[in-house]
Parts: C-alpha cells; structure tokens; sequence
C-alpha cells in the first residue's frame, strides 16, 4: 500500500520566508505541492515515501537567485551547480544583457564572444555545447526545455544578441538604433516575454566588453531605444528589467531620472547592480539613496548586492594569477603602472576560508612588514600547497577592509542578496556559494551587526519570488511548490573551491560545495541529501510568472 505523502520533513524549525518568529512543525509534500503544515505528531498522521528527520534543524524554503548566467549550462548539464549545492531551488539567468537568443548563423560568433568576454565563459566550451537549433527566443526557450534540472530557471531576454540580431554590425559599432530597430526590438521583447521570458536586461558598464575589446552592444544604448524595449514587456502586460551601469552617462543622478522615467511609462519592476566600488568608493551611496527614494515614491524597484567582497581566486590552477598576460590585463591597461600592480586587496586564500581579511593580512602589508617585494610575497602564496594556493582578490565592497557598505546596503529594504554570478566567470570566481555565506556570516559569525536568520531567509526565498512574479515559491504554506531546505545552521560552512575539468571542449571550473544543508526538496523531490545529489531532476525552465 502506498503512503500518504511523498515527503514529510519531521519536527523541524521552520522559517517560513516571512520573516516571522520560527516554529516547529511537520511538513507533507503531495505532487510537489506543501500539502500539510501541522504541529508535531499532529495533523500529520500518514508517512511519506521519503521521511527526513528535521529535529533541532531548520527548515526554509528553497533559495531563490535572481542574477546567474547559466544559459549555457542549462543546455549540456542537468546539474546547475554549484548553486544547487548551496540550497538553491530556482535561479534567473540571462542578466548583464549576454546570452543566446535571438540568434542567426551570422551572428553566432558574435554572441559567444560576448559571452565570452564578459562572463569569462570559454568560446570553445561554448561552441562544442551548444547545438544552435534555435534562432528566435522562443526557440531556445523550447531546446532548454529538452533536458531535465535538478532546479528550476527562470530567462532573462538579453539585449546584446537581440541587438546584434536586428542591427548587425551597427550594433557592436554602438550605433544610435533607429526608429524602425526600436520598432522591431519591441516587438521582439513582447514575443519573447509571451513565450516565457521573464524579462529584459541590459548592460551600460565599460567593464563589459569581448576578449578583442568590442564593447557591450547595449553600453550606449539612447533612451529612447530602451523605453521601446520597456515598452514591450509593457505590450506583453509581464517581464521585469534587469540592469547594470557604472551610473555616469553623465552621473548618477541624471541616469537614474532616466531609469525613473523608463519605469513610470511601462510600469514594469527594475533591479539593477549595487556594488562599493573600489575606484569610486562612495557611489554606491549616491544610488542607495537615489533608489530608496524611488522606492519609497511607489516604483517596484530593487538593488541587488553581494553579501561579501566579489572576490576573484587567482593561481596557477585557474585561468588567472597576479603574473599572466591574462584577458583581465587588457581591461587595466590604460592605469598607471602603480595601479596596475597594486597587491594592496589581495590575500593568502586561507584555510578555514576567510572572506572579510584584515588589512594587514594583504600581500602589500605583509610585504612591507618583511622588507620583501610584493611580488615575492604572491608567487610565496601561489605554490602553497603544491602550486594549489590562491590568491583572494577582493574586487568590490571591500574599499575600507570592512563589510559596513554592504551592511548599510543591506539596511534597505529593497536590497536584494544575490549578484553570484553562478555558472559565469567559471575559472576565477567562486560565487555561487553567496546564500551559504549569507546565512553563516551576517546569521550567525559575525560579532557585532547580526541579521536576523529568519529575515534574511525572507530576503534569499519570499522578496526574490515576489519581485520576480514566481508566486508559488518562496513562502512554505499549504498549495505551495515543494521548494525546501533542511539546513542544520550552526554547522553550515563552505568548503575550499578546487579546480574540475569537466565542461565541453574539456574546459575547467572552480567547484565549491557546503556542509549543512540536510536535504534540499524540488518540487517535492529530494534533490539532494548532505550534499550529495540523490539523481531526481523534477526542476527545468519556468516558463513566465507563476500563480500563488
């Protein structure tokens, strides 16, 4: 005789992503659904197929990011880690404005360079996995649809191969698109949006750019082309813009009116990048301001920051160092030669792994402290451990060696965790374990300034879920999608990243799992047990906002 329920998470403290004062409670799953929520050894008097102890571990439900770049991974990989190790249920890809649909043969090349360039996504991982059978967006929203996920993902409508698909070599030019472009890009966003996009995004930052130095289609993209785009997702009544800026065409504050205005006319919900800037250290607060204000005005508006310092992981394992003639280089070449070999926020990557180092722990000071050269000091670093040592470079929030940026970030309500970038920058940064340094950092280790675990639980499930239109996910309630995790949160932690060699063409990436996590559910499944991935794929791509 078969059992009630598929699952039932037994006499676990649950938060619940409202941010409310957690409860212990029994949990029943039925068709991937949260059926019973009771109190134990109450309401739940049937068993499930699969039973998980949750006593003295808290049960959430399954994070939510809404900044990755899995768009290719999806194709080739059932398993979009590393941040469905990190207790990840569903993921938006497609940000930054780099992806792959719209798409023809003639300008296939165009967008892995992008892609290539701007995500560090190696060209030949991503000519040998994909298979190119698509050419409008709804198309590749069809050929991801081919293969099952162990989470669910969500897809952004880049700008750059749209543009490059309506304006051709106008397009990576930096044209001015005109108003037949404006018209046809429209278009193609409410289609795009109509077959399951869930939303746009663009990039306006110098930053990004293809290995050869061609920039970003979209860097100076006029106002009135993306009010066209917004425009769109407003003819298709869905869809959110994702955007990124470096906010000074001419500055901050007259982009942002530009932005306002953007969103007052199509009505749709904006979440744009928010970093502390190493090079323009106080930025970040300008536009903090500029957006709690916007907030507080009524606009659906929303930041999304990191938690820590992004920090890149050079050595001689990976595709950087300090030493290479790296693509990276290319970006820095115009700086002085002071600032071009500056150690002052690089560290030993230590083991236990530590994301916040002291000021004197750089390789600046410690040079200085033992009368060596800094460089010295790094190639001491990079053969530790037999050549497997890294050098931890923070490259944003990180300017005064603390973390009181992002905890003024993180003081506003429309601030977002996330920016993990997870399946990008696959050789150099290990991102994608943001939700895991979340909750043991700023829940649990640090001295003074603790956040709340039940609010910031809320913050990583309901506030994503929400902004996005993902209405059936983010909240453990009754009719709810199964997405949860039972987390055993004083021994939660991140293991040391390592170098795999497992990607198309042979290509390599930095892998980092976590301790803690339990059991993670997808769509009430039980994906993963301590880690390690059970073989259940009930995840794949969302297609458009989902009911509650």
């Amino acid at each position: 005789m078969s059992n009630e329920y598929d699952v039932v998470i037994r006499g676990g403290t649950v938060m619940d992503g409202n941010g409310g004062t957690p409860f212990i409670a029994d949990i029943a799953v039925k068709d991937g659904k949260i059926a019973v929520i009771g109190p134990v050894g109450g309401s739940i008097a049937g068993s499930g197929d699969d039973e998980v102890d949750a006593r003295g571990m808290s049960v959430t439900p399954g994070f939510i990011d809404i900044h990755t770049h899995y768009d290719g991974q999806a194709m080739w990989d059932s398993h979009l880690a590393p941040s469905s190790w990190h207790g990840v249920t569903t993921v938006v890809m497609g940000n930054c404005g780099v992806g792959f649909a719209p798409v023809r043969k003639d300008t296939q090349d165009k967008v892995v360079a992008l892609m290539e360039g701007v995500e560090d996504l190696p060209g030949p991982c991503l000519n040998e996995g994909l298979d190119w059978t698509w050419e409008s967006f709804a198309e590749y929203l069809t050929a991801l649809e081919r293969r099952p996920h162990d989470i669910d993902f969500c897809a952004l409508l880049p700008h750059a191969p749209m543009r490059v698909y309506v304006m051709g070599d106008r397009a990576m030019a930096l044209e001015d698109a005109n108003q037949e472009d404006i018209a046809r890009m429209r278009e193609i966003t409410a289609d795009a949006i109509r077959a399951g996009a869930f939303g746009f995004s663009t990039s306006r930052t110098i930053a990004h750019k293809t290995l050869a130095g061609e920039h970003h289609p979209g860097l100076r993209a006029q106002e009135n082309e993306l009010m066209g785009i917004a425009m769109g997702l407003k003819d298709a009544g869905a869809g959110f813009i994702e955007m990124t800026s470096d906010w000074n065409t001419p500055d901050p504050a007259t982009e942002f009116a530009m932005v306002r205005r953007i969103m007052q006319a199509c009505g749709r919900p904006l979440v744009f990048s928010l970093n502390q800037r190493h090079d323009r250290t106080e930025a970040w607060k300008d536009l903090l301001a500029l957006s709690t204000q916007a907030a507080a005005d009524g606009l659906p508006i929303r930041c999304v920051a990191p938690p820590r310092p992004i920090g890149a992981l050079l050595g001689l394992t990976g595709s950087q160092n300090p030493f290479a003639g790296t693509r990276t280089y290319h970006s820095i070449a115009h700086l002085s030669l002071e600032q071009r070999v500056a150690y002052a926020r690089m560290f030993r990557f230590t083991n236990p792994l530590n994301y916040t180092p002291a000021r004197e722990d750089s390789i600046t000071s410690i040079a200085t402290r033992e009368g060596r050269t800094p460089e010295e000091v790094a190639y001491d670093m990079l053969i530790d451990d037999d050549g497997r040592g890294f050098i931890f470079t923070a490259l944003v929030n990180y300017a005064n060696y603390d973390m009181e940026a992002v905890k003024t970030m993180y003081a506003q309500q429309h601030v977002i965790p996330g920016l993990s970038d997870g399946g990008a920058h696959v050789a150099f940064i290990s991102d994608a374990s943001f939700p895991t340094f979340l909750f043991s950092y700023w829940g649990r280790d640090r001295e003074d300034g603790r956040m709340s675990i039940p609010d910031l639980v809320r913050r990583q499930t309901k506030v994503p879920a929400t902004f996005a239109g993902l209405l059936d996910r983010g909240v453990l309630a009754p009719g709810m999608k199964a997405d949860i995790n039972v987390i055993d949160f004083p021994n939660l932690a991140l293991e040391r990243p390592e170098m795999v060699v497992d990607l198309p063409a042979g290509g390599r990436r930095l892998m980092q799992k976590a301790r803690g996590y339990v059991a993670t559910v997808k769509a009430g499944q039980i994906t993963y047990r301590n880690g390690v991935a059970t073989g259940a794929l009930p995840g794949g791509l969302v297609r458009g906002p989902q009911g509650g």
